[in-house]
């Protein structure tokens, strides 16, 4: 009757302790996948900062590059000019 008792006892502290367990791991299962939510939401947010910042910087290259450019329109016509008169005084018959 003892070794029955005992027997119960045994088992019933070991069905408590899986079951605490058990309740345990759900517990930290459910810590988990709320980090690792938080994780990829912040990961998401991230990338999406990440791409504003390179569409950003994409905008401002292509405008330096457009004023470049321009600048680069206006030397050219302001040599070209000049390279005319030049011509112009070179042809014209010496007095």
């Amino acid at each position: 009757m003892k070794s029955r008792l005992l027997i119960a006892l045994t088992a019933l502290a070991v069905a408590t302790t899986m079951a605490a367990c058990g309740q345990d791991s759900s517990k930290a299962a459910a810590e988990a996948k709320k980090a690792a939510t938080e994780a990829a939401d912040k990961a998401k947010e991230s990338a999406m900062k990440a791409a504003e910042a390179a569409k950003d910087a994409a905008n401002k290259a292509a405008d330096a590059t457009k004023d470049a450019a321009a600048k680069a329109v206006d030397a050219t016509k302001d040599a070209a000019g000049k390279a005319v008169d030049a011509a112009k005084d070179a042809a014209a018959p010496k007095k």
